[in-house]
């Protein structure tokens, strides 16, 4: 930013970035109107970013879009992952949280010990 930028004022886009955001956008509700939203939402996980994988971890309609989501969380999102384990009590779901939970935790672990003896 400059000396003179307008914090108040939106951001200007280019026109490029602007067709392809259009384009994008165009694409995925192109797909989601032909194609299985379920598939759509499933393909998306892998190019979303954290904060919508917690969303569909959280609250996404189909139960293999929320499954997908836990296993793709990473360690930033233990809270979410501890909340569907209480939320979801001993069902599928709520089983796969725990197990990521513990995932992440032994993964925390043996980085831990790994620097401990190979440093």
């Amino acid at each position: 930013m400059g000396c003179c930028d307008d914090p108040t004022q939106p951001e200007k886009i280019n026109r490029n970035d602007w067709v392809l955001l259009q384009e994008k956008y165009g694409n995925l509700q192109r797909d989601l109107f032909t194609s299985d939203p379920e598939k759509v939402m499933l393909k998306q996980l892998q190019i979303c970013n954290a904060y919508l994988r917690e969303l569909a971890a959280l609250h996404a309609h189909f139960d293999s879009v929320r499954k997908q989501a836990i296993t793709l969380l990473d360690d930033k999102s233990n809270a979410v992952l501890k909340r569907i384990a209480e939320q979801e009590g001993d069902n599928e779901i709520g089983e796969l949280a725990r197990q990521r939970l513990i995932e992440l935790e032994k993964g925390q672990d043996q980085s831990l010990l790994g620097r401990l003896f190979h440093h």
